[in-house]
C-alpha cells in the first residue's frame, strides 16, 4: 500500500485519480491530467490572462490604446486587461493548433466584415497585434519558431530579376548567392509557432488550477 502522505500529495497534485486496484495486492492508480483541451476557452482565457501579466516580457505596447483589434471591428477594445486576453488567446491557439503562422492566426480571429447593403465579407484580425503578441510570447520563452527546411538564394540584377547563366549544354542556370568566402547563401523557413516545454507546462497548469469551475459550469466534463 502507498504511504497516506503519499495519496494526500498525489491527489493535490493531480487533477483526476480513481482507484483501479481495490482487490489486488497493492493500491493500483489510473492518473489522467488535465490539459489545454480539457477546459473550454471562456473559463481557461481569462485565468491564462492573469498568468500573462505576470510575464515581465508580455505587456501592451504604447499605440494598444488606440488600435483596433481587426477590420470588422467598429470601436478599440474597451477592457484594461485586452492585450493580456488577446495575448493569452494566442498562446492557447498556438498550444492546441501548432505550429500556426500570423495569417492562420489573423483568420481565426477575425469575423465578418459589414459592407452596408453588399454581401458581408471575411474580415481577418490584425495581423501586427498578433505579431507583437507572438514575438513577446517568444521573448517570455513560451513559443518558438519550428523549423521546416533551408532554401537556396538566388542572384538578382537591379530589377529583381534572376540572373541566368549558361552551363555546358547551352541551358540558363540561376547564378546561387554565395557570400565573402565563397559559401552558398541560404534561407531557413520555418512553419510557423508551436509551443515550448515551458509554454505547455503554463497552460497545463493553468487549465488544472480551474478544472473544477469548470466542471461546475459544464457537469458533464467530469467524465472526460
Amino acid at each position: 500500500m502507498f504511504p497516506k502522505a503519499f495519496l494526500n500529495v498525489l491527489n493535490e497534485c493531480l487533477t483526476r485519480c480513481f482507484h483501479i486496484g481495490a482487490d489486488g495486492r497493492q493500491v493500483a492508480w489510473c492518473i489522467t491530467m488535465t490539459t489545454v483541451y480539457d477546459v473550454p476557452a471562456d473559463i481557461f482565457n481569462p485565468a491564462l490572462a492573469l498568468a500573462m501579466a505576470d510575464q515581465k516580457a508580455v505587456s501592451m505596447p504604447d499605440w494598444g490604446q488606440y488600435v483596433k483589434t481587426a477590420v470588422d471591428r467598429e470601436r478599440p477594445p474597451t477592457q484594461e486587461n485586452w492585450w493580456h486576453l488577446r495575448t493569452a488567446a494566442i498562446l492557447r491557439k498556438v498550444a492546441r493548433s501548432g505550429p500556426v503562422g500570423v495569417t492562420q492566426l489573423a483568420q481565426a480571429f477575425g469575423g465578418k466584415k459589414d459592407n452596408g447593403v453588399m454581401p458581408n465579407t471575411p474580415g481577418v484580425a490584425s495581423r501586427h497585434i498578433i505579431r507583437t503578441a507572438l514575438q513577446q510570447l517568444e521573448d517570455a520563452g513560451l513559443v518558438e519558431q519550428v523549423y521546416l527546411k533551408s532554401v537556396q538564394l538566388y542572384e538578382k540584377d537591379d530589377y529583381g530579376e534572376f540572373v541566368y547563366v549558361k552551363d555546358e549544354y547551352g541551358n540558363d542556370q540561376k547564378v546561387p548567392m554565395k557570400d565573402e568566402k565563397g559559401n552558398l547563401v541560404k534561407q531557413d523557413l520555418y512553419s510557423g509557432r508551436g509551443i515550448t516545454a515551458a509554454g505547455q507546462k503554463l497552460v497545463d497548469n493553468v487549465a488544472h488550477s480551474v478544472r473544477g469551475e469548470a466542471e461546475e459550469q459544464y457537469p458533464g466534463l467530469e467524465k472526460y
